[in-house]
């Protein structure tokens, strides 16, 4: 069957759509303690286009086209001056269409809770934190070679963050570096490392305007690195990066609205995907 034969690529991007979307608007910095954060957010998520597993992007065959879209609830909650407790739960609606083939499927994926510990501050300006999460799929996986809403596995990940912030030219920024390491405990993995770098900076005196540059990537590895038709499964190696920008707008102290482009720039094994996405930021407590 055609869809079959890219079924690899629209899983990546279906599972990476997710990935990408997760953002912690803390960051690295810590939360008061009391203090909740809820997050929730709206994705589009477009590809038409694939990097194959040269790295080579070529579109998809009879005019193929994937469609996603994500709707998640993040959630961060200030235990203390040193611990927090995230969740994050997404639902996604994907959709592959090809000249005389559409498949739609929808549900919910990975939910993923964890613990914050900041470790370190330099002067309460810099701060560093280590976070444990654990990831649980919140579907079950077809054995008839239907459509897949991720691994289906338990996995875990560890994730670093140096957080800062400062005045440049007369403005407040800040910026946020992650890297993480993830581990599936299936039999194939995938270990798959995950890095992101943000600069922001405020527009105006008042902190009421925002924009925000990142850059980041994925790489995940694995030994299974081929793709059987007979019994179609996920990929587990591919790489990709991408870029994005972000418009953020401060009705109050407790709630702010982010607005966010991305795009991918390179890949292997995964499509060239294009991403806008709507998220809102309810402060609540002390």
């Amino acid at each position: 069957m055609i869809f079959t034969k890219y079924l690899r690529y629209i899983i990546v991007i279906a599972i990476v759509t997710v990935l990408t979307q997760k953002k912690s608007y803390a960051g690295g910095f810590p939360i008061r303690p009391g203090r909740l954060i809820l997050s929730p957010s709206v994705s589009y998520f477009f590809a038409s286009k694939q990097w194959d597993s040269t790295g080579v992007k070529k579109p998809f065959a009879n005019d193929g086209k994937f469609t996603s879209i994500s709707i998640s609830l993040y959630a961060e909650y200030g235990i203390s001056r040193r611990f927090s407790a995230v969740a994050l739960v997404p639902y996604v609606i994907n959709e592959f269409k090809q000249t005389g083939y559409d498949q739609k499927y929808s549900g919910l994926t990975d939910a993923e809770t964890g613990i914050k510990y900041y470790l370190a501050n330099i002067n309460y300006i810099y701060y560093f934190s280590l976070q444990g999460t654990a990831i649980t799929p919140m579907y079950r996986n077809p054995t008839n070679g239907g459509p897949l809403l991720g691994y289906g596995e338990e996995g875990a990940e560890l994730k670093l963050s140096f957080a800062g912030s400062g005045n440049l030219f007369n403005r407040s920024y800040y910026f946020n570096v992650d890297n993480a390491v993830r581990q599936y405990f299936g039999d194939d993995g995938p270990i798959q490392y995950r890095y992101n770098a943000t600069f922001g900076i405020t527009l105006d005196r008042k902190f009421k305007e925002q924009i925000s540059a990142s850059f980041g990537g994925f790489y995940s590895v694995s030994n299974f690195k081929q793709f059987n038709d007979l019994n179609p499964t996920l990929t587990r190696d591919f790489r990709f990066n991408q870029v994005s920008i972000s418009y953020g707008h401060a009705f109050s102290h407790e709630l702010s609205l982010f607005l966010t482009g991305g795009q991918f720039i390179t890949g292997r094994n995964t499509g060239d995907g294009t991403s806008a996405s709507l998220a809102f930021v309810y402060r609540i407590g002390n």
